[in-house]
Parts: C-alpha cells; sequence; structure tokens
C-alpha cells in the first residue's frame, strides 16, 4: 500500500503541510526563475489534503521529488476515460469496447481495479490499526456499524472525487486570474494586511468570513471557472419543473454551470467580465441564489463539503499570496480544457515565482 500514516491527533490535515513541504520548494524554484506546473501543485497538495482529513493517511504527494502514488495516477486515469464516454458519438462504442475489453474500457477497467483494490486496502488498515478512538471521516463511519465493504469503499472513492480534483481546479483557476488581474490581487493583500495584521497568518473563521474581496474574487472565479463545469440528476419520479416542462421518470436532467455563468439574461450585459465588485454590496460580501449560481449545487442536494472547500482554498491562496508573486510563463487568453469529471487546463498552469519582499 503507498498510503503511509502522518495525520495529527484529530485526524485533521497538519496546518503546517503546506508552509513545510510546499513552501520550501516554492522558494527554491524562485531562485532559479523556474518554470512550474502549478497545476500538479494545487492536485498533489489537496491530494495529500483529503486523504489526511478523511482517512487519517498522507500519500506525500506534496513532496514533489517523489512520483504520484499509484492511487492518484489510477484514479486520475479513470475520472479522465470515464469524462471522454461523453464524447463519442454513439453509447454503443464504448459499451461494445466494454464488452470485448479492449482499448480504453479495458484500461478503464484495470484503473478502476487498482483503485478499489487500494480503497479495500485503506479499509483494512483502519480496521487493523483501530478506529474507535481516531477522528477522520472514514473512521466516523466505520464506528456507526457499518460493514458493508462495498459501501465503505464507495465512500473513500466519493471523498477523494469531491474533495481533491474540486479544490485543485478552483486553486488553478484562481491564480490563473490573479496573475491576470494585478489590481485585484493588490487589494487582496492590502485587505489581507488590514484583517489580519502584517505579516500573519489567519487565526480563525471570523477572519475568514472578513476577507471580503478575498471572498469575492473566490466566487467570481467559480462563477467563471466552476470546478465542475456541468452536472446531472437521474428523475425518480414524474415531475415537472418550474418552467411548466414535464420530466419523466428516469429522464437524465443535465445542467451547465459553466454556460450559466457566461448567460447575460442570468447575470446582465458585462457576465464575461471578471468582475469581483458584483459580490459586494458596500464592500460587504453577499451569497447570491443558489440556483442562480449552483457551483456548490443548491436546496437539498448542496455540497456538503462546501465550507470546508471554501476556507481550504482561501487560506491556501491567502497564504500563497503574501508570500510569492505569481507571472504566466504562458499569456493564453482562454484557458483550454481536458475531458475529465473536474475542470483541468489542458497544458496545466506553467507559472514562475518572485519571492515577496
Amino acid at each position: 500500500m503507498e498510503i503511509r500514516g502522518g495525520s495529527s491527533e484529530n485526524g485533521e490535515p497538519r496546518a503546517g503541510k503546506l508552509t513545510a513541504v510546499c513552501f520550501p520548494f516554492l522558494q527554491s524554484v524562485s531562485y532559479g526563475n523556474d518554470v512550474v506546473d502549478f497545476q500538479d501543485v494545487f492536485r498533489r497538495f489537496s491530494f495529500d489534503s483529503i486523504c489526511r482529513f478523511s482517512f487519517g493517511l498522507d500519500p506525500k504527494c506534496l513532496e514533489l521529488q517523489l512520483p504520484l502514488s499509484k492511487f492518484a495516477v489510477s484514479f486520475d486515469l479513470a475520472s479522465k476515460l470515464s469524462a471522454e464516454r461523453a464524447m463519442i458519438a454513439s453509447p454503443i462504442v464504448w459499451k461494445i469496447k466494454r464488452l470485448l475489453n479492449i482499448g480504453s474500457e479495458k484500461k478503464l477497467h484495470q484503473s478502476i481495479r487498482i483503485v478499489h483494490l487500494l480503497a479495500r486496502e485503506l479499509i483494512t488498515q483502519r480496521r487493523k490499526h483501530g478506529f474507535s478512538d481516531q477522528k477522520d471521516l472514514l473512521s466516523r463511519f466505520m464506528s456507526s456499524d457499518i460493514d458493508d465493504e462495498t459501501y465503505l469503499r464507495d465512500i473513500v472513492i466519493s471523498f477523494l472525487l469531491a474533495g481533491r480534483d474540486t479544490v485543485a481546479s478552483a486553486l488553478t483557476s484562481f491564480f490563473w486570474l490573479v496573475a491576470r488581474h494585478p489590481d485585484a490581487e493588490a487589494t487582496i493583500l492590502r485587505e489581507a494586511d488590514k484583517v489580519l495584521g502584517t505579516n500573519q497568518g489567519i487565526k480563525n473563521y471570523e477572519q475568514i468570513r472578513e476577507l471580503n474581496y478575498l471572498n469575492a474574487f473566490v466566487y467570481e472565479s467559480m462563477r467563471l471557472y466552476p470546478p465542475i463545469q456541468f452536472d446531472s440528476k437521474f428523475c425518480l419520479d414524474d415531475d415537472i419543473l418550474p418552467d411548466g416542462s414535464f420530466v419523466k421518470r428516469g429522464t437524465r436532467v443535465t445542467y451547465h454551470p459553466y454556460a450559466m455563468g457566461r448567460m447575460e439574461e442570468i447575470w446582465g450585459s458585462d457576465c464575461l467580465d471578471f468582475k469581483p465588485e458584483r459580490w459586494l454590496r458596500e464592500g460587504v460580501f453577499f451569497h447570491e441564489n443558489p440556483f442562480k449560481f449552483p457551483v456548490f449545487q443548491a436546496g437539498v442536494r448542496v455540497c456538503l463539503g462546501k465550507e470546508m472547500a471554501l476556507v481550504e482554498i482561501k487560506c491556501v491562496a491567502i497564504s500563497l499570496l503574501r508570500r510569492f508573486r505569481v507571472e504566466l510563463a504562458h499569456t493564453e487568453n482562454t484557458p483550454r480544457f481536458s475531458p475529465g469529471l473536474t475542470a483541468t487546463f489542458r497544458d496545466g498552469l506553467r507559472v514562475r515565482f518572485e519571492l515577496e519582499v
């Protein structure tokens, strides 16, 4: 098993993980003016974080001199191949390939098998070393008398899918926009000095709430570049949508947050403009209707990890911005995305770092 122990006592990610491992690496590349794929850094960081928080284990992906774990590589490939199914003209194509176990379907089957095996091994390790006194999420599920191995395995995979790629995607888009909008970056830093104090870190959740412009920047970034660009639900029973449309039982209904964030009838004539100020009222951040901004879904199916993800994104963002100046190595006007269940920059996010004085 390639996932190694290393959680804090309460099962949460160590607060010093970013400082102890990531900052020294970024500092070293800043001296040599090296180009780094920031998206890769964020994917490694978020994978480590969700594993530590959810399972109390550390895959050490953030130690960039090490290769990604077999778990992470197989997980990425399975996600990519699953999404590519939707790009095939007819589902009969991939279904035949699955039946014959050839091509992309064979690779997908192999990747899923590895993910399942490693997820089960993780559960086995938790049983072996004890879970009743642990505070990570998996231990809490196991302590509630859930013995179904398949159910627990699916919980592990769901945690990874929900907590890893979405955070990495949001951070990647955030820093792409930061590099393109230096005035907005300066506003974030001035606000941080005012709320947190010069050279002081975030001490509590209330301080995060007071970073109104940072909150606005994060939400505006996700309006234009949502981590989940489209999502679907299946209708359990015959239903009627608010606009009067009849939906038959079993119908797949898909909505597209990426497109919705660019619709003039929803966001106005400046819908294509990056404008954090649209989230402020007299300088104070306010939440739009979640059905207008369904990045975290809405209603009874709102994302359970929403607040945790936002705290993680904001803490990482403000910590990095106060230590480094980020410069794009390539100045593409618009990111191009790879097929996947979450938004991924096709060519990564190539940047250079400069230490803030």
